[in-house]
């Protein structure tokens, strides 16, 4: 057996899986990554991205560059022109990321899952009334970045951003073995909720880009600043950002997640169900009225 596969299969054991990435000081091992990945010397970056190899899929066929200054800039990376082809049928609302889909269907009133048995309230994961109402029984897709994929998001179709709030939490991986384990992990967890409203028909669209360990800082490249999503207060940022289908809207330091929100009448395209792999650009959510 190789080293590679030595690894994996020990960080595949659920319980050990489990202990190391939530039994540690999860809010200090997050700030010391973030300072640790932009390290730029050549020594600490060369190491530290052969580790990561190590440890996962990491493929940079499709980077636009190979020479990063650090950790943080492979992470962040951008990828080659035409490496995400965005489908481009207006009845489809396509995936924002790279992501492994994860619970997804209809909501339930204000109820989803984060996995099967495991619901959540909505309002405790977008703390606006008037937001979940928009939302209330119409369909969710949970999707999942792994550290080792692509970290930019973008626009799931022509929209415009209305406004973004930041809310405070804590860093719980949220890998499948913790969503297993701990209630409600999402609305735990410092997040992000991104209001847009689509071009077409005027349909409201929620985005909640949730952190992680070692995940506490996100970028949204409309709104031009850096946000840490480790301030206490929850604030709310009126935005007026119009921005076409394929549009770069922002990317996560490390892996996360992002939650899709939409309202009644939306449909999962064929093919979108739990476990399965999708990519930036790939059909995601029906629109409604519009033929499958």
């Amino acid at each position: 057996m190789t080293l590679r596969a030595t690894l994996a299969r020990i960080a595949a054991q659920e319980d050990l899986n489990f202990l190391l990435t939530n039994r540690i000081p999860r809010r200090l091992a997050t700030r010391f990554i973030g300072w640790f990945s932009r390290i730029e010397n050549p020594l600490v970056r060369d190491a530290s991205i052969a580790i990561w190899r190590l440890f996962s899929d990491l493929d940079l066929s499709e980077a636009r560059t190979t020479r990063f200054r650090s950790m943080h800039d492979c992470f962040i990376r951008e990828l080659k022109e035409g490496a995400r082809p965005i489908d481009p049928d207006p009845g489809l609302l396509t995936s924002p990321c790279d992501a492994i889909v994860g619970a997804s269907g209809p909501i339930e009133g204000t109820r989803v899952f984060q996995v099967k048995g495991f619901p959540y309230g909505l309002a405790d994961l977008v703390p606006d009334a008037a937001t979940v109402a928009q939302v209330r029984d119409g369909t969710y897709v949970t999707l999942r970045l792994t550290s080792s994929m692509y970290h930019r998001f973008h626009a799931p179709h022509d929209c415009r951003v209305e406004s973004v709030t930041h809310i405070a939490g804590d860093t719980w991986n949220v890998n499948p073995i913790a969503l297993k384990r701990v209630e409600a992990l999402f609305c735990r967890n410092e997040r992000a909720v991104i209001r847009t409203r689509l071009a077409a028909g005027g349909h409201p669209l929620v985005l909640v880009p949730v952190a992680a360990i070692l995940v506490a800082s996100l970028r949204l490249r409309f709104l031009g600043t850096d946000l840490d999503l480790r301030a206490q207060r929850p604030r709310t940022l009126p935005c007026d950002a119009r921005l076409a289908k394929g549009e770069e809207m922002g990317w996560f330091q490390h892996g996360s997640t992002i939650i899709v929100l939409a309202p009644p009448g939306f449909r999962l395209c064929e093919g979108v169900a739990e476990g399965t792999r999708i990519r930036m650009g790939e059909p995601l959510l029906r629109l409604p009225d519009t033929p499958a």
